[in-house]
């Protein structure tokens, strides 16, 4: 059938890792006749979670398009991971959502919160799902209570379960006060409210008629009136008051067993907004200016891609959102980005791996197509007529760093290409050669992903590596001056090799060679200079201690003495590499490393055990400030070798409600007892 802008709804699902978010996908799936077998995850034979990766861990990792239809509508589910080192798969599908359906099971956890943090940021209309109420755990009264607690009184029951013998038999639809129980074919068939639950009903029932009320200044009067309101009255003014984030709904089911899907269809389609009702969107022009985009199939085509997916095999595939004009197979349009033409191959729909032809992607809608040459996740298509860039995608930066190490000799080249790949479908990721260390580094959200990350290359790209912590940047520097000289004199027949100075070396200001001269008498030429000086730069690349670089140094050429036949600009250069050697050694050397100034956002609950840790990690807290939020923003410079696995430390500390940002602040002198500790495995190093 063809659709109309007004059909779509596109919405995002949002949860703590392991409350069902892709069973209850996968049962909506099934009763919407989209697949003809209910997937089960511990089986591994879901429609969406089709990654080897998924299969094994038994976990989303990938987020997934879920399109759908009933009712004459079409819903574009998009499933998101519920684990934290896969944020960057949430905000893709949030980028382009219009409503969220947050998925929960027993207490309010940091999932959960973080949930509905994401539909405030996005301004998203949302309901929250309270699953697998056919457990024994499933305390609907509990969930209920610690979710207008967390989320305060908008959060309303439309739906009271009714439980028998700890299950999920019906549920009782508090805006019609009618009562429902489930059949074997996932339907509803009315019934009598049970007694026991009417008090509960009637009193949930009058708190969505002020909701109603409020949404409207005539029925306002009419509530205070004390008149009852229509259920054609009730309905319109729920929907006004989800829209306007005034309501959220409250609803009940049990996706595993296929209890109560049916009824979360319908209130999607009935409650949440279609691309229409949001509105327009707000690009901007090739200028920099301000252009609003109205969802209008008979606009200009502009399409925002929100996801990149590199298969090997196919090719990449890019997901995308229609947000005015209808996007078709063997049409181009320009990339805002960079002005480039893309060639629009067929386009399709995709459901988990499975695509499916469409003649045209139209405004509301999500689609997908192969193979475009430049075009990435956050690009926007559209026609030449109207060019317009929309908002793109605020990636979190990576927060742990691991190196790589191939296990095959001569895999290096195949590692990059590899990861390149897989940077383009996850832009929570980077990788790079370290030019201090010389190490392939990788950085992600945490080990998990990183792993993962790591997986991927073997099996897609038949690359093994290993993950191994990465080497500090280290430096060296001296804390006394001295005054050295260095000669270098050879003689083996014919011209013989002589050069000899007199260094100062002593602290300095700047991290170069700070180089200078102060001979007097000629006793060492001018055109001598460069090459002391280059000996020094030269020498200053590797310190005495551990081999790091030298910073903070000041060499003045004072005196020195030259032959003039035998000397030359190589023997000036290997005296001064002499001088450098011994000055270093008696010039009391130190061994520096990078300290970072670590910026931890947690709730006060947390500070002590934060700010106990960065103790135990050298750090020093410098401070603290309260944030919007509520949260304290614990302020510290710590070690940077201190700082490599913290993410997870973090994450474990605070149950994952902490998040940190670090940037580089200076070199501090290593203490003496792990300074010996480096510079023995220093030693090491070099004799292997």
């Amino acid at each position: 059938m063809a659709y109309e802008t007004t059909d779509f709804r596109n919405v995002v699902i949002l949860g703590h890792g392991g409350v069902g978010k892709t069973a209850l996908t996968e049962a909506m799936l099934f009763n919407t006749g989209a697949i003809d077998r209910l997937g089960r995850i511990i089986d591994g034979n879901t429609s969406l979670d089709y990654d080897p990766e998924e299969v094994k861990r038994q976990v989303s990792i990938n987020m997934a398009v879920a399109p759908i239809k009933w009712m004459d509508k079409k819903i574009n589910l998009l499933d998101t991971p519920g684990y934290f080192d896969f944020v960057g798969e949430k905000l893709e599908a949030l980028r382009v959502a219009d409503s969220a359906l947050i998925v929960m099971y027993g207490n309010v956890v940091v999932g959960t919160e973080k949930s509905w943090q994401y539909c405030e940021q996005f301004n998203l209309p949302r309901v929250i799902m309270m699953n697998k109420m056919n457990d024994e755990n499933g305390d609907f009264d509990n969930s209920y209570g610690q979710i207008r607690e967390h989320f305060g009184k908008s959060c309303v029951a439309m739906q009271v379960p009714i439980r028998e013998n700890g299950k999920l038999v019906g549920y009782i639809d508090t805006a019609k006060k009618i009562a429902k129980s489930y059949n074997t074919n996932g339907e509803s068939v009315e019934i009598e409210i049970p007694e026991r639950l009417k008090d509960v009903v009637e009193e949930i029932h009058m708190s969505l008629c002020e909701v109603v009320a409020e949404s409207d200044d005539v029925l306002m009067e009419k509530f205070f009136a004390g008149e009852e309101f229509t259920t054609e009255e009730i309905l319109k003014g729920l929907k006004k008051a989800i829209n306007t984030l005034k309501l959220c709904p409250v609803l009940v089911g049990a996706s595993y067993d296929n209890v109560g899907v049916r009824e979360i269809i319908n209130y999607l389609i009935r409650y949440m907004p279609s691309p229409a009702e949001r509105g327009v969107a707000t690009g901007v022009d090739q200028r920099g200016e301000p252009m609003e985009i109205v969802p209008d199939m008979d606009a200009p085509v502009s399409a925002f891609i929100f996801k990149t997916i590199a298969d090997p095999f196919i090719g990449k595939l890019s997901l995308f959102r229609v947000y005015s004009g209808i996007v078709r197979g063997d049409m181009t349009l320009i990339n805002a980005r960079n002005g480039s033409e893309e060639r629009i191959s067929q386009v399709f729909n995709l459901r988990g791996k499975k695509q499916i032809p469409q003649v045209g992607v139209i405004a509301g809608d999500i689609g997908a197509v192969a193979k475009l040459s430049q075009a990435t996740t956050g690009d926007t298509l559209c026609d030449k007529s109207r060019v317009v860039s929309l908002p793109g995608i605020n990636f979190p930066k990576p927060q742990m760093t691991m190196a790589i190490v191939a296990k095959a000799k001569g895999d290096e080249e195949k590692i990059s290409a590899g990861l390149s790949k897989l940077m383009e479908e996850d832009k929570t990721f980077t990788f790079g050669v370290n030019k201090e260390t010389g190490q392939l580094c990788i950085s992600g959200m945490g080990e998990q992903h990183l792993d993962i990350i790591v997986n991927k290359l073997l099996a897609k790209y038949g690359v093994g590596v290993e993950l191994i912590e990465p080497k500090q940047a280290y430096r060296e520097t001296i804390r006394k001056k001295v005054e050295v000289e260095g000669k270098h004199k050879k003689q083996s027949g014919g011209h013989g090799q002589y050069g000899h100075v007199k260094i100062t070396f002593e602290p300095g200001l700047e991290d170069e060679l700070e180089f200078s001269e102060s001979v007097f008498g000629g006793s060492v030429p001018k055109n001598f200079f460069p090459a002391v000086e280059k000996g020094l730069q030269d020498s200053v690349k590797k310190g005495v201690l551990a081999g790091y670089p030298m910073v903070k140094v000041k060499a003045t050429l004072t005196d020195g003495s030259y032959h003039p036949v035998d000397s030359s600009e190589m023997a000036f250069k290997v005296a001064a590499s002499l001088a450098y050697k011994e000055g270093m050694a008696k010039a009391d050397p130190v061994l520096l490393e990078p300290v970072l100034t670590v910026k931890v956002v947690v709730p006060d609950k947390y500070m002590g055990d934060v700010m106990g840790d960065l103790s135990k990690r050298r750090g020093r807290v410098l401070g603290m400030n309260p944030t919007e939020d509520g949260d304290q923003e614990i302020i510290a410079e710590v070690p940077a070798a201190e700082m490599c696995k913290y993410a997870t430390d973090l994450r474990s500390m605070t149950q994952a409600r902490g998040s940190f940002d670090t940037e580089f602040a200076r070199y501090e002198d290593v203490p003496a007892n792990i300074a010996a500790k480096i510079i023995e495995e220093a030693k090491k190093d070099a004799e292997d």
